[in-house]
């Protein structure tokens, strides 16, 4: 079986609430998109613009995300279930007064998606970081829904995701065994990288990165032994860059004013996806978790999903291990009832 914990939607309720947001991000209609039949069923919807002030922009083209599309590019590679979640802006880059309208947008599409096809989707909530006591009823209420896990953005609308006011959220998401996947937005330094297209080709992984690792050196983890974290595009840099931070907080005693452990006995408990072009990473991340940590992922719409079943399928490892990536990982978990 082929779970894919990464696939995202953008639903149309939800462009209704971002329209209204007055500081970026923000996003604005360009038109109907050229139609595309042969993918959408004959459906093709608009074509919107999402910007970050002059930083970043990113094209939104609503058949990408069609049900009908999605399930379509799911049988040509073989997927049996995605976990739909929204990619970025999350409603924690908007004003406090949409953020909690714009989290129920996409959670009751998300759950609309599941009604209608109970045995190909599962949901992966977004939420209100910046008001925790709304995303505390948020999360009760997908919870119900039958939901799987929630989302977590690399920053809270420029906050730190180690802030210990979001600490109430991380011990609910423990109490409700709801794991937390990591995912990339725009960084807040993103004026310094934004040419060339390094936000996108490199920025987006750095900082999630640095976000894994205020989850840890910042004392989320330690606090929580129970969270499941699930971390993006094979973890990121920082399985490769682990060697050199334990150097500093264990040789240099920087930084473990709140671990009691070595930063990697913190890494080993973080699921890491396949998200990665590159038959290098996969490998390496495979050699820093083992399959019992890696999960089957593909960023769908934005990447074609046989790309990284054709990388999962030709790695030299035994097929059981495969097994457990495609699949086997994700039932445990998130909890899933095949």
């Amino acid at each position: 079986m082929r779970i894919d914990c990464q696939s995202h939607i953008f639903p149309r309720a939800y462009i209704n609430v971002l329209a209204q947001n007055p500081y970026p991000s923000q996003i604005e209609l360009r038109g109907a998109a050229p139609s595309n039949s042969d993918r959408s069923g004959g459906q093709h919807g608009d074509e919107f613009v999402i910007t970050y002030g002059d930083v970043q922009q990113f094209q939104l083209r609503e058949e990408m995300y069609l049900p009908e599309r999605k399930l379509q590019d799911m049988d040509r590679a073989g997927i049996d279930i995605a976990l739909i979640s929204t990619n970025i802006p999350g409603p924690c880059m908007l004003a406090p007064d949409l953020a909690v309208k714009g989290a129920q947008a996409i959670n009751d599409a998300i759950a609309e998606m599941i009604q209608q096809y109970p045995d190909r989707f599962a949901g992966l909530a977004s939420l209100p970081w910046q008001d925790v006591d709304a995303t505390i009823d948020e999360m009760d209420r997908v919870h119900d829904l039958g939901f799987c896990g929630v989302m977590l953005y690399s920053h809270i609308g420029g906050r730190p995701v180690d802030d210990p006011a979001f600490d109430p959220i991380y011990s609910h998401a423990q109490a409700k065994k709801l794991p937390i996947v990591l995912h990339p937005t725009v960084p807040t330094w993103g004026e310094a990288i934004k040419d060339h297209s390094m936000i996108p080709m490199m920025g987006l992984q750095v900082d999630t990165s640095f976000a894994l690792l205020r989850l840890i050196l910042g004392g989320v983890l330690e606090r929580y032994p129970r969270l499941k974290v699930v971390m993006p595009h094979v973890g990121g840099v920082l399985p490769y860059m682990m060697g050199r931070i334990e150097h500093q907080t264990e040789v240099m005693g920087r930084g473990r004013e709140h671990i009691k452990q070595p930063p990697s006995a913190y890494m080993r408990r973080i699921y890491f996806d396949t998200v990665s072009p590159s038959p290098q990473a996969l490998r390496y991340a495979y050699d820093f978790s083992g399959s019992e940590h890696l999960v089957f992922g593909t960023d769908h719409p934005w990447v074609d999903p046989q790309i990284f079943v054709t990388l999962i399928e030709e790695m030299d490892i035994p097929d059981d291990e495969k097994m457990q990536i495609f699949g086997g990982n994700a039932v445990e978990l998130f909890g899933l009832r095949i």
